[in-house]
């Protein structure tokens, strides 16, 4: 059953108990001003419970429901600092309300019954904001109040709490497994429900190709959980009211104030757009490719000829191609080239070279 007819239910219930109750005193009050009064006690209890259950039947979702789900939706956009903060606000403020009620109830009537109330209000919303506005600056008196001693204790403890988020792109691609070995991720993984939704789901296509990167994927998430270099966390955390998984990994990112791990372009735009830091594999591919500088000299099996005449074609451990003028002669043979022109395009580095013999 609908969550808003069970409300509307409950609302109709409860008024039209209220209604029943308030029934009587109310007719009696009507019969005291007005002898001739034509309803029973019983007929204006039943009169006045049918009429507040409409009314509690019309407007149960806006005083339950609605308002959920209202604080439902900022608590998913708000990150965890925001909430911690607030919540330390509202303890704050009501202790500081606390502390005040006493002398305030000493007032004259009706300051001393109004303004103890008034006080609990207003020092729990500024609580609330002060701690929200300036988290930041008591984040910062807290950890310099923990001793510059334990500096370096704290920055590994720091470093060991860290969090990234993955894609499922990062998981399918394969090379987070061996640069988690290499200990260059700091902190956890987490990988959100929805992302291993998403996995499973790719494992499970009709297309062979989707199908094979998808297990791929589930057998590289074996590999990361059984290994000790990086922990690996399976988080049931998710955004509601949003079917997209890159929208709904961007906005637990802020959520979570962490990096997201990825290999798409258009996740990686769309995070930078939004101020999310992002983690990509690609880029982190290219920044450690071997530099060469023309003049160089290098070994180089000639695989495949060019697209120009003469022109062969050869790859790099790291998967750099390298294009060799006159080249073609020595196809499938290994010789020794020399660099003459290094292109950095969008999509890699290019290598141009001449052979030795060529000199």
């Amino acid at each position: 059953m609908n969550v808003i007819i069970i409300s509307r239910i409950i609302g109709f219930i409860f008024f039209g108990i209220i209604g029943a109750v308030i029934g009587t005193p109310i007719n009696n009050f009507i019969s005291s001003i007005w002898p001739a009064n034509p309803l029973s006690v019983v007929s204006a209890s039943i009169a006045l419970g049918l009429i507040l259950g409409a009314f509690g039947f019309l407007i149960a979702p806006w005083i339950s429901i609605k308002p959920i789900q209202a604080l439902r939706k900022i608590f998913n956009k708000a990150s965890a600092h925001v909430l911690m903060s607030g919540l330390l606000g509202l303890i704050v403020g009501l202790i500081t309300a606390a502390l005040l009620a006493y002398p305030l109830s000493l007032l004259p009537q009706p300051f001393g019954g109004i303004l103890p109330f008034v006080g609990v209000l207003l020092f729990g919303y500024l609580g609330i904001v002060l701690f929200v506005t300036r988290q930041n600056d008591f984040l910062s008196v807290i950890r310099g109040s923990s001793g510059k001693g334990l500096a370096k204790g704290s920055r590994t403890q720091g470093e060991t709490e860290h969090r990234i988020l993955v894609d499922t792109s990062a998981i399918i691609d394969g090379r987070i497994a061996d640069i988690a070995k290499t200990g260059f991720l700091p902190g956890s993984l987490i990988i959100p429900r929805f992302v291993l939704n998403e996995l499973q789901y790719v494992s499970d296509s009709a297309d062979s190709m989707r199908r094979q990167r998808g297990r791929r994927g589930i057998e590289i998430l074996a590999e990361l959980q059984k290994g000790d270099s990086v922990p690996v966390t399976i988080s049931d955390v998710d955004v509601e009211g949003v079917r997209e998984v890159d929208d709904r990994l961007v906005i637990l990112a802020r959520q979570l104030s962490c990096p997201i791990l990825t290999n798409d372009y258009n996740l990686n735009r769309i995070a930078d757009l939004q101020g999310v830091q992002v983690l990509n594999i690609n880029e982190l591919a290219n920044a450690v490719k071997t530099i060469l500088m023309p003049g160089e000299s290098l070994q180089m099996k000639i695989i495949q000829e060019g697209k120009e005449y003469g022109q062969g074609v050869g790859y790099m451990e790291d998967g750099t191609m390298v294009v060799i003028e006159n080249g073609q002669h020595y196809l499938n043979q290994t010789i020794k080239v020399s660099v003459t022109k290094v292109l950095q395009t969008s999509a890699g580095r290019m290598i141009f070279a001449k052979p030795d013999n060529d000199k």
